[in-house]
């Protein structure tokens, strides 16, 4: 637990704490524990509901595992999708140096979809990363490369850069240091075949505490179409585990 009206350890190994806005270094000192090293591998298992169009009303089940290594700024989401009693899709994203991927497979064999290394995919892959850092919190210190820059007594802007990608969010914090919500204006989604930017939201909630940190239990996301928030997924954290890199958290 942070010391009481303390900081958490792990910020002093991530920057200065009085350079960080206000509600930032109030989730730190919520979330992470006092002498907390670096996450070294995070893995996970959600299980929920997805849609893969926001105007559709078909919502299906899904189960995933999610690995991510914040040290190189990667991750990997592999989901499976039942469609009908005998008919499934296999859901691949991922962010691995400065690439971004993204396939749908028919069955495990034939592929549906598939985008990789562009200028959008790499964008909103590493938008995706930043975002679910809350589930890796180590992450968003400065020292992993966060730019924090402050909104309000409740908001600050967090600002990423990696390999040539530059992405920013919006995170919303609540009284006592949760991240509530992360949003955007711009982030690029895929439209037949063509990219869009258009402006996008995530939400979490049910926080518990895994091998000492601070992480949600269920979080959701959509984008903003003609102005209203349409969810396209909502998950469930099964099991989160991580790795810690010790040498440097010593």
């Amino acid at each position: 637990m942070s010391a009481p009206g303390g900081t958490a350890a792990g910020l002093s190994n991530g920057g200065c704490v009085s350079d960080l806005p206000e509600p930032v270094r109030r989730y730190f000192n919520h979330v992470l524990p006092d002498g907390q090293p670096p996450i070294r591998l995070m893995r996970m298992r959600q299980c929920g509901v997805l849609r893969t169009n926001p105007r559709s009303t078909r919502w299906v089940k899904f189960s995933a595992t999610h690995a991510a290594d914040p040290a190189s700024r990667c991750f990997s989401w592999d989901a499976s999708a039942q469609m009908l009693p005998l008919l499934h899709l296999n859901v691949r994203d991922g962010y691995a140096d400065g690439v971004g991927s993204g396939e749908v497979r028919l069955l495990s064999a034939i592929t549906v979809a598939s985008d990789r290394d562009n200028p959008e995919i790499n964008a909103a892959s590493l938008h995706r990363y930043l975002a679910e850092a809350v589930w890796y919190p180590t992450a968003l210190l400065p020292s992993a490369g966060v730019r924090w820059s402050p909104i309000d007594d409740s908001r600050a802007l967090a600002t990423l850069s990696d390999r040539g990608n530059t992405v920013s969010l919006e995170f919303r914090f609540s009284e006592v240091g949760e991240a509530t919500t992360v949003y955007t204006s711009g982030r690029w989604n895929r439209r037949g075949r063509a990219f869009v930017l258009m402006p996008w939201e995530g939400h979490f909630s049910g926080y518990r505490r895994h091998h000492g940190i601070l992480a949600p239990a269920r979080g959701e996301v959509g984008w903003y179409v003609d102005g209203e928030l349409e969810i396209v997924w909502k998950g469930e954290v099964s099991t989160l585990e991580y790795q810690f890199d010790e040498a440097r958290g010593s």
